[in-house]
């Protein structure tokens, strides 16, 4: 008898094993990233759906930020159902999903790569069809993930994204080497006390700088689809943008505190969110530092790279929240491993 959430604790706790492996083959993803170089695009796509398209927005700020290159999200949709064709002749497009099962990527990317677009596939299966339709491919390798929840297949997308593009510009991944050492540090941080203070909450607000704001969007949807939370997330920014209006002494914030540029960004939203009478939960390498009723805090590292170990204390705490609530994240209501769109 299997007991709730046993496939979910299990894959989250498999991550440092996972990611020292990626790490052991950078210069694997090196190769891929060798023939990008050498046929420079003028601007990068990046097309996803779920957990997938948080990574891929992690991806757009790399591009962006360690490439110089502009970078955006694609609408599969314009493709797949008003039958676009845009022009993509010397734009790079990377497809990241973790199955490669999707029809509207799947279509997407074919499309692209008509269009004269470099296509590069992402993913946890290179014998899928995404993988084959794109000219270039990254396997993740994370292994078989059996649990609903995407954990060890979104901080493995993470690093390979990150490996992939730090190769492009000429770099080593000698930053992430560790990444396996401070994944097992990250995962014994306290999250206990966190899952008794929020297992009767109805809403929490998710939010986050930066790199980071890849990181409050995986929270939200982790605690979306395995406890059933009225969760949302906003970019730090956009936050004070009029949302946080509707913040007050009922409302739970997650915020993802680190301690570079996007961490920094953070101290307002912090000090507006706290005057608003909000509960905070601050997470990050510089969740010491802020007011905050609960802290969770991450070893720190490379500021590029903290999504990667952000991530995984949100896993455990999502995965508690669920089973303290009477749930099996293994089987969250109405939600399948593969969830086909066009």
């Amino acid at each position: 008898m299997t007991r709730p959430g046993q496939h979910m604790a299990a894959e989250i706790a498999e991550q440092p094993e996972v990611l020292a492996g990626l790490v052991a083959r950078r210069a694997e993803i090196a190769e891929v990233a060798q023939v990008i170089a050498h046929r420079p695009p003028r601007f990068a796509l990046l097309a996803a759906r779920g957990s997938s398209d948080h990574a891929a927005l992690y991806a757009k700020y790399l591009i962006e930020v360690m490439l110089g290159l502009p970078a955006g999200l694609v609408s599969p949709s314009t493709v797949t159902l008003y039958g676009a064709r845009p022009d993509l002749r010397d734009v790079l497009l990377v497809s990241v999903s973790q199955s490669g099962g999707s029809p509207d990527l799947l279509e997407f990317t074919e499309t692209a790569r008509k269009q004269g677009a470099l296509t590069v596939a992402v993913t946890n299966t290179p014998d899928s069809p995404l993988h084959r339709a794109a000219e270039l491919g990254v396997n993740i390798g994370a292994g078989t993930e059996r649990a609903v929840a995407a954990t060890k297949t979104y901080s493995a997308t993470l690093l390979a994204l990150y490996l992939l593009i730090d190769a492009v510009r000429g770099g080593d991944g000698s930053a992430a080497a560790e990444l396996g050492p401070l994944a097992e540090q990250a995962l014994q941080a306290p999250v206990q006390r966190a899952v008794d203070r929020y297992r009767f909450v109805n809403r929490i607000i998710t939010t986050g700088r930066g790199y980071s704001y890849a990181t409050a969007l995986e929270s939200a949807l982790k605690l979306a689809e395995t406890s059933y939370l009225a969760a949302r997330a906003y970019s730090g920014a956009d936050l004070l943008h009029g949302p946080v209006a509707a913040i007050d002494e009922d409302t739970a914030v997650l915020a993802v505190t680190g301690t570079g540029r996007g961490g920094a960004a953070m101290q307002d939203v912090l000090k507006a969110v706290a005057e608003r009478g909000a509960d905070v939960l601050a997470l990050g390498s510089a969740a010491d530092d802020v007011p905050a009723a609960l802290r969770i805090p991450v070893p720190a590292v490379a500021e590029e790279l903290a999504p990667v170990l952000e991530v995984l204390p949100v896993q455990q705490l999502a995965l508690g929240l669920s089973v303290a609530r009477g749930g099996d994240p293994d089987s969250p209501r109405g939600l399948l491993k593969v969830t086909r769109t066009r």
